[in-house]
């Protein structure tokens, strides 16, 4: 291989990287957002950053609510230390910052928020729909693309360098394509591969997925198709799953909200915590490559 033509398929290589990278980031990031979104922290200390408090729970399962002398009420990142109770919660636990700062704690001067009733956080699977997610984009563009050019070109070594220019001129639409001699030296053979097109397929496949990576978030989702007509009651009966995956972590805060009242809160006379689940969250969310329901789709 000359050296120019592995500088090209070096190039070809790191574009398909960086696609690969844009793709997982785009649902990734996606589906973190809607995940560190999704609860309404309410009379929080104005010295407690929700969003903070919610990337924590998202990233690491747990975070740890304090008061401290200088700062005022606290939600921090920890690590659980041992020493457990007989229900398995850890009595000693360290907060700590980004920035250098540490705070030793234990059960009478700290509470655990939970993110779910597992005490384990969502990044890995959120992480794991995002790999399946971009992996189904990709296929989508290869099979796209193969629509377009359905074809291989076969010659000898030495044509290889016309070959890729060829093929370079074709695939930008060039309207006249020019060759060079060493086209000469040997015939081109043209074999076409008849890809056959199944993005349409895998359109459907995505969305599928997609709409269970919100099922697992406790986000309200119908998988629509425009001939079924469905009551409220079937609706209803399909959000049966999304509604229990949501109250594992609503009930996992709620549970922390209730102890951080009773040792921070109503002591000092303020409102007490509260936690709900986002109203706009509720809605339906569809998915974002197909269509939406027309009026009179989905029936009382």
């Amino acid at each position: 291989m000359s050296r120019k033509n592995g500088r090209r398929k070096h190039t070809k290589l790191n574009q398909s990287a960086t696609l690969n990278n844009a793709s997982f980031s785009y649902y990734y990031y996606r589906l973190m957002d809607l995940a560190i979104s999704q609860f309404e922290w309410s009379n929080l200390p104005e010295t407690v950053d929700e969003r903070f408090l919610e990337k924590t729970l998202f990233l690491y399962g747990n975070a740890v609510y304090f008061t401290d002398e200088v700062m005022g009420d606290l939600a921090l990142q920890c690590t659980l230390s041992g020493g457990f109770d007989v229900y398995g919660i850890p009595v000693r636990r360290r907060a700590y910052a980004i920035n250098g700062y540490q705070k030793q704690l234990d059960k009478d001067d700290s509470v655990i928020i939970y993110n779910n009733q597992l005490h384990i956080n969502t990044e890995p699977v959120v992480w794991h729909f995002a790999s399946r997610l971009w992996d189904i984009d990709r296929t989508i563009d290869i099979n796209a693309k193969a629509q377009k050019t359905p074809i291989l070109l076969k010659g000898s070594e030495q044509q290889q360098l016309s070959l890729t220019n060829l093929y370079e001129q074709y695939d930008g639409n060039k309207p006249v394509i020019y060759g060079d001699s060493n086209l000469t030296i040997e015939p081109i053979q043209v074999l076409k591969t008849d890809a056959p097109f199944i993005a349409d397929r895998l359109q459907m496949l995505r969305n599928e997925i997609w709409n269970e990576a919100l099922s697992f978030l406790g986000i309200a989702n119908i998988t629509y198709q425009k001939k079924e007509r469905m009551i409220t009651d079937e609706v209803n009966r399909q959000m049966g799953g999304t509604v229990a995956s949501r109250n594992s972590r609503l009930e996992a805060r709620r549970q922390a909200a209730e102890k951080i009242n009773e040792m921070f809160i109503l002591p000092k006379g303020l409102p007490e915590i509260e936690v709900n689940f986002r109203e706009n969250s509720e809605n339906s969310e569809m998915e974002p490559w197909g269509d939406y329901p027309e009026e009179g789709d989905i029936n009382e």
